[in-house]
């Protein structure tokens, strides 16, 4: 068997900077053991798997070095980058089990805007000992939606600053963390950990900033925000929230296309 495998750096329109995904357009679904080595093989953040329906939208599931994920961003973005070139379309619907519906739409300075579930958090009474512990800095408050516990910093240089403990934020399992601050040059800035579900730092995660983007509209009165991830490879997302979801704009850039032998 032979599959075709792209390479897609997300949120950037330069390569090497953003987050690199894997992209797999199926015409029918794989074993879920033989996804996961397929993932495990590429050893990026996130491989994106995608099978078309008979109604025109394609299903996505995302799976990390270590598991299957629920929601993945950047490799939503990536796998719009792709079936728009594949298909010559400037709008693809997707589905997934734990999301539900989201639609991606190819804007004409090529740029490609995803609405998304909003998920906003709430703030957490009983903070866990283990992200206190594994956080160099404590935050002045903790949130939490279903993805991450969220570490509310009083300005960005102490995001920028910030250093983990991994064996701590892994007791914290299924929940990964993301640290956030107001910023100079954008609305706000992130850093995403995730050692309990399959890496260290996340360059760019798309998915948390259907949480992060909620919060601080509230907090600064408006809808439209700009954001920077703070990796060592940065991202930059436009968020636009709604009532019920949030819209997130970025750009993409290929890296490889390349066979996958089986």
């Amino acid at each position: 068997m032979k599959l075709t495998i792209h390479q897609i750096d997300a949120f950037s329109s330069e390569l090497f900077k953003g987050n690199y995904a894997a992209v797999i357009p199926l015409e029918s679904w794989l074993s879920d053991d033989l996804m996961l080595n397929i993932a495990s093989e590429n050893n990026v953040s996130e491989t994106a798997f995608t099978c078309q329906s008979a109604d025109g939208s394609f299903a996505i599931r995302w799976f990390s070095p270590l598991m299957e994920i629920d929601f993945c961003g950047h490799a939503t973005l990536a796998a719009a980058y792709v079936l728009c070139e594949q298909h010559s379309i400037s709008q693809v619907r997707f589905s997934a089990e734990a999301v539900g519906k989201l639609i991606v739409n190819k804007n004409n300075d090529g740029s490609f805007a995803m609405t998304f579930p909003k998920q906003a958090p709430e703030e957490v009474q009983l903070i866990p000992d283990a992200l206190l512990a594994g956080l160099s800095i404590q935050p002045v408050k903790v949130l939490k939606n279903r993805q991450a516990y969220f570490a509310i910093y009083g300005n960005e240089q102490q995001v920028v600053d910030l250093k983990t403990t991994n064996e701590q934020l892994k007791k914290l399992a299924p929940l990964d963390v993301v640290a956030t601050a107001p910023s100079v040059e954008y609305d706000f800035i992130s850093r995403y950990f995730w050692p309990a579900s399959g890496g260290d730092e996340d360059f760019v995660t798309g998915s948390i900033h259907t949480g992060l983007a909620p919060y601080w509209a509230e907090q600064f009165g408006k809808n439209s925000l700009s954001a920077y991830q703070a990796s060592q490879r940065g991202g930059k997302i436009y968020c636009e929230v709604g009532d019920t979801t949030v819209t997130l704009t970025g750009h993409a850039v290929r890296y490889l296309k390349g066979t996958i032998y089986l």
